[in-house]
């Protein structure tokens, strides 16, 4: 029993199929293309805008025994803070600044000197900073319902 083969489209068919695909496929790199050319204005920031779960009062003791915090950046190292609290009053005086000097390597950050209250550069002892962190880029902290906050994500 012979079998039907079916339908032959024509060479002019595929052709114009073919083409079809071609101008539709070129249409969407087009389309692509123009939408990454024209910004959006979204900015991308992963992670949260502060440095927060930090009650203050368990954070300012820790502080007071053992000297102020440095918290080093998990991400990629490159922004290492050092949180202090000076005063008595745990809802006020709070600081927190980079620990360390613009361009410095990650190796290099301030180490706090609790006989001179001050900090000295791990990497140049003649580099001292008072316990304020006075010359070093600071961050905005924030006591909010008994925790306290760091804004790492300036604007």
């Amino acid at each position: 029993m012979p079998v039907s083969s079916g339908p032959r489209p024509s060479l002019r068919a595929a052709v114009l199929v073919g083409l079809a695909g071609v101008v539709v496929a070129l249409g969407l790199v087009g389309a692509v293309l123009l939408l990454t050319r024209t910004g959006t204005g979204v900015e991308i920031r992963l992670g949260d805008h502060d440095f927060r779960d930090m009650e203050v009062g368990r954070i300012s003791t820790e502080i007071d025994d053992r000297g102020p915090i440095l918290f080093g950046d998990v991400a990629d190292g490159s922004l290492d803070i050092i949180l202090q609290h000076i005063g008595d009053d745990p809802e006020t005086g709070w600081l927190a600044f980079e620990a360390r000097r613009a361009g410095q390597s990650r190796d290099c950050y301030f180490r706090w000197r609790p006989e001179e209250a001050d900090f000295v550069n791990t990497c140049d002892p003649d580099d001292i900073v008072d316990a304020a962190g006075t010359g070093l880029r600071h961050f905005e902290v924030a006591v909010v319902d008994g925790d306290v906050r760091v804004d790492i994500n300036p604007p």
